[in-house]
């Protein structure tokens, strides 16, 4: 015990166990840090990415109603009062392309007040069964108060707060469902004339809220402003709805919007964000699922550190830098992994403990980044037209190219190009809003005419459709009905900017002469480019 051999290995031994020691709590530290913080940033990004989603989808719906009412005022300073039947007549016409063009749309109506005209009571459309739009037996407004807004309140709240108003879910005496509306009133010179809404099927709502997922069992739900429940994914067996929910006196505020609290016994975690129409996403995850992973790591850490104690102890002197110099890039990695540097090199040579550590931290880094890549990848929406944008093209493409690459059986697609003619004239002559509203009515067209799949749009003016299934067998007749639609719109179009000139060219996938995704879009981008060439020929010969 007292030979210089047993003093140097009990003094080499405490080094090694020093060092060791700090090296796995700054490694500990660091895999507890970033795992706290990356957890916190998908949980943020993941509500603020649900939230987005549905304001899009909100303002699709306001934006069809705004539309609307700002028509009808205009048509009605101008119009003798004896004129508003007509003026219902084409607001029925115009309504009923809004409302085909809007996702989740049950009914939509125009309902006048009768102060202002008795013999023109307005009109209501109900979408029965998910089929086309019927007109319903309207409700009869002279058995209300209509400065009352306890009853009837699609009618009477926006008339009261003289603006457009979203409606909490509500059930519907005359149809029977739960729906929730954006509703706005109509003036003539001042004076009240009725109001324009659309009520939307709540469980398109519950639909998109649905498909907010992180971790194994987080999810989404939404609240008003007080707490009472809007649509939570239990609500079928242990909530109702508005029903109150006791999160706002959690257990830990831990910032602005991002709380720690109890639901059913088990602890959780969730961020909030605010909605424009009053109402708050959150986005909630088990406590234990956020921790899990660093939680593990933390263990795997400690329990390869003491492997590699136990090996020191034998081969401390031979190995002594061996051992020290991967160890201290494995320090150096987790800090640089903590200051947000996932690039790391890692020199993954050896078979030993130090080299297994390696290895788990370098699958950290690279699960971490992957999941950080993969949240950035759902911001795939086009904010003009709703439609997806091109880096969703590019990931679909992607999808696509994986499965001819893996040689997938009974792989049949095609892919569908679409060009806006005229475009830099419209945006010349008459301003980027026109050509923005040239834009949108193109993308508006296409997805009408392909409802059942993917539309993208890849450019400025360009907008692609990949073609699957039975849209793939039916891709003639869906092509046959896009013209059939872009003619109607033609005709029915009042100015150049509503018009849908749109060139369209298709190419379907030849498994013999196709190696590369790339291979048939270029071949329906060609198609579009001498549909082009023809439909100009085209109308030179009738000029």
């Amino acid at each position: 015990m007292n030979s210089i051999r047993t003093k140097f290995t009990l003094l080499t031994l405490s080094a090694i166990i020093v060092a060791l020691s700090i090296v796995t709590y700054i490694g500990v530290y660091s895999i507890k840090t970033l795992g706290k913080s990356d957890a916190d940033q998908m949980l943020h990004l993941k509500c603020t990415t649900g939230a987005m989603n549905l304001e899009t989808y909100f303002n699709s719906v306001e934006n069809s109603v705004e539309t609307v009412s700002a028509i009808i005022q205009d048509n009605l300073e101008t119009m003798p009062p004896e004129k508003l039947g007509d003026e219902v007549e084409n607001v029925r016409h115009l309504f009923s392309k809004m409302a085909h063009n809007t996702n989740g749309v049950l009914t939509y109506y125009f309902r006048i007040d009768p102060e202002y005209s008795k013999a023109h009571p307005g009109f209501w459309y109900v979408k029965e069964n998910g089929n086309d739009f019927r007109e319903h037996e309207v409700t009869d407004i002279t058995q209300y108060d209509t400065n009352d807004t306890s009853a009837l309140g699609w009618f009477t709240i926006p008339k009261a707060e003289k603006k457009g108003v979203w409606l909490p879910p509500y059930h519907t005496e005359n149809w029977g469902a739960w729906v929730f509306s954006y509703n706005v009133p109509v003036y003539r010179q001042g004076q009240f004339v009725g109001v324009v809404g659309i009520e939307i099927d709540y469980a398109t709502l519950a639909h998109e809220v649905e498909k907010i997922k992180l971790f194994e069992s987080g999810y989404a739900f939404i609240l008003n402003e007080h707490s009472h429940l809007i649509y939570h994914p239990q609500m079928e067996s242990t909530l109702q709805y508005g029903e109150k929910v006791a999160i706002d006196s959690p257990d830990k505020v831990k910032g602005d919007q991002h709380v720690v609290y109890h639901f059913n016994g088990i602890k959780k975690e969730a961020v909030w964000v605010p909605l424009s129409n009053g109402m708050r996403l959150y986005v909630t995850v088990p406590w234990g699922e956020i921790n899990s992973v660093w939680q593990r790591l933390i263990s795997r850490a400690f329990f390869v550190s003491f492997i590699i104690l136990l090996l020191a102890t034998f081969v401390m002197m031979r190995f002594a830098g061996r051992i020290t110099k991967p160890l201290h890039e494995l320090t150096n990695a987790a800090r640089q992994v903590a200051d947000g540097n996932y690039n790391v090199v890692l020199a993954d040579t050896s078979d030993d403990e130090i080299g297994m550590l390696t290895r788990t931290f370098k699958g950290l880094v690279e699960k971490t980044k992957e999941n950080i890549d993969s949240l950035n990848r759902q911001v795939y929406i086009d904010a003009l037209t709703s439609v997806r944008n091109k880096a969703g093209y590019g990931a679909y493409m992607q999808k696509i190219q994986d499965r001819m690459d893996s040689k997938a059986e009974g792989l049949a697609f095609a892919i569908g190009v679409f060009d806006c003619d005229n475009l830099k004239y419209i945006n010349d002559f008459y301003g980027h809003d026109k050509g923005d509203i040239y834009i949108k009515k193109a993308s508006q067209l296409i997805c009408r005419a392909f409802q059942h799949s993917p539309v993208f749009r890849i450019g400025g003016d360009e907008f692609a459709v990949i073609l699957e299934n039975d849209d793939f067998r039916d891709r003639e007749k869906l092509f046959a009905l896009f013209r059939k639609y872009r003619e109607e719109s033609r005709a029915a179009a009042e100015n150049e900017w509503e018009q849908a000139n749109i060139s369209m060219g298709l190419a379907v996938y030849d498994p013999e002469n196709d190696p590369a995704v790339i291979d048939v879009a270029r071949r329906a981008d060609k198609a579009m480019y001498e549909n082009k060439r023809l439909r100009k020929e085209k109308q030179q010969l009738r000029r």
